[in-house]
């Protein structure tokens, strides 16, 4: 299987749908892009606090594509979610050849409703300022609206997509 990378806005499903995804499969691992970014414990930056939040999220995207690659590499089929913005995208086709990147979409009201039923860990300003860092999306392979679909809506959606890439 091609490495899958689910990107878009908070609360649009990436983490919950990736997970799924690699726990159906019979060997494989799922990364999450915001884990790895929070490596860093000191001098750490957001990736929308200019040229150094950009620097740290690209750092972070070679060192989730690095994972990728050497978890493929032991066998292992790989899911993973980030925020892919146009200065990250290309580091993941340059350091992770052949992955298939999903952008998912949501209505920011439907963001808003599904951010209510989990733990939140950013801003309601900072929420807001992603979901419109991510409304048009880079040049992925697929962009999927996601408004009003249920979980297994959803999952079924990109599994049929990740199958068929």
């Amino acid at each position: 299987m091609r490495p899958l990378i689910l990107t878009g806005g908070p609360a649009v499903g990436k983490t919950t749908c990736a997970r799924a995804l690699a726990a159906e499969r019979e060997r494989a691992a799922y990364i999450d892009g915001d884990d790895v970014r929070q490596l860093v414990v000191a001098g750490a930056a957001t990736p929308w606090s200019g040229p150094e939040g950009t620097a740290q999220h690209e750092l972070a995207a070679r060192n989730t594509a690095a994972l990728a690659r050497n978890l493929g590499a032991a066998g292992f089929d790989v899911t993973a979610s980030d925020v892919v913005t146009a200065e990250v995208l290309p580091v993941y086709r340059e350091h992770l050849p052949g992955c298939f990147i999903v952008h998912l979409a949501v209505s920011v009201d439907e963001a808003r409703d599904r951010a209510a039923t989990r733990p939140v860990f950013i801003t309601d300003e900072e929420f807001d300022l992603l979901h419109r860092m991510t409304a048009v999306p880079p040049a992925v392979d697929l962009v999927l609206d996601v408004t009003g679909m249920t979980v297994d809506e959803q999952i079924e959606r990109v599994r049929g997509a990740w199958f068929q890439a």
